[in-house]
């Protein structure tokens, strides 16, 4: 058959001739593999990071007698069940009120925010109109000036509106923050096409349709990070609340700090609501931690 066709047959490889490899690629492999050294810091900052939300279910779970001795309990007890329910039949306290509005509080100030900043983002960062840089400029000034410094006008705000002691002055007060209109804003002028935005208003699209159906699902990585940053945030914050709220009517954290007396500190009791106030953060990591990292990793593959 070699004869009539007029193609030679190709010698067959012996088994013992390989392709050679480069010898970058062995400094390359070399380079992106872990060092002993790499793995025995992980496990250090793993266990320094971890080992205080361990002592503080190690303490949830013991009596106060117990919580002084020396060298301290590292194993946790049995005394959690009766803790949790000294917890919330401490009327002072209130500490179940206090975890459903530090819910409420913190799941509509995370949603507003993510919605009125990539809203606002999307405006700076692809429409044009007058005194856009100006407006700009007014919002990253926003951000330099201190929580402290607002408490006081924020309050007399409050008062003359009728909230002081509701729920709303916790949540009206922060629906948008000038770090989310800035994060997606920098996000948005990297992540959405200028010709992708002119194709849908060659379709007819409105601006609005434009914002729902092509910019916020680009939007989405940075989104879900914000989102999360604003729930942790809204959820820890004390000082306002403490300002503006009162015990009848408490967040998570007002509700912690009500727990601690002048005279006797019940740790045992302090440390089931600290327990107690960290679940839901946990919870929220891990259910949407994963979802976060695959929009951050879809977003960078897309760039």
């Amino acid at each position: 058959m070699s004869a009539i066709t007029g193609v030679r047959p190709t010698a067959a490889r012996a088994p013992s001739e390989r392709p050679r490899r480069r010898s970058g690629g062995g400094a390359a492999t070399r380079l992106w593999r872990a060092s002993p050294l790499t793995y025995i810091t992980l496990v250090l900052t793993i266990a320094l990071s971890a080992f205080p939300i361990y002592w503080m279910f190690v303490v949830a779970t013991r009596t106060n007698a117990v919580v002084g001795d020396v060298p301290p309990p590292l194993l946790p007890g049995g005394n959690l069940g009766e803790n949790v329910g000294r917890l919330l039949a401490a009327r002072d306290a209130n500490f179940a009120k206090g975890l459903l509005n530090s819910a409420i509080a913190a799941s509509a100030v995370a949603l507003s925010t993510v919605f009125f900043a990539s809203l606002a983002g999307f405006a700076f960062a692809k429409l044009r109109f007058r005194g856009r840089n100006a407006l700009l400029l007014v919002v990253l000034a926003t951000m330099m000036v201190p929580v402290q410094m607002g408490i006081i006008p924020l309050y007399m705000i409050m008062v003359r509106l009728g909230w002081a002691g509701e729920l709303q002055a916790v949540i009206v007060p922060f629906l948008v923050t000038g770090f989310g209109v800035f994060m997606m804003r920098q996000y948005a002028s990297q992540a959405v096409p200028d010709e992708l935005i002119e194709a849908a208003r060659v379709d007819g699209c409105s601006t609005f349709r434009i914002y729902w159906n092509v910019v916020l699902p680009a939007l989405r990585p940075a989104a879900a990070v914000l989102g999360l940053f604003t729930f942790m945030q809204t959820w820890n914050e004390f000082m306002w609340p403490l300002a503006v709220l009162n015990p009848d009517n408490p967040t998570v954290q007002y509700s912690l700090s009500q727990l601690a007396s002048a005279y006797f500190n019940d740790y045992t009791l302090m440390f089931a609501g600290t327990l107690l106030s960290t679940i839901p953060l946990l919870i929220v990591f891990f259910v949407f931690g994963r979802q976060i990292i695959g929009g951050i990793m879809e977003g960078a593959l897309k760039a």
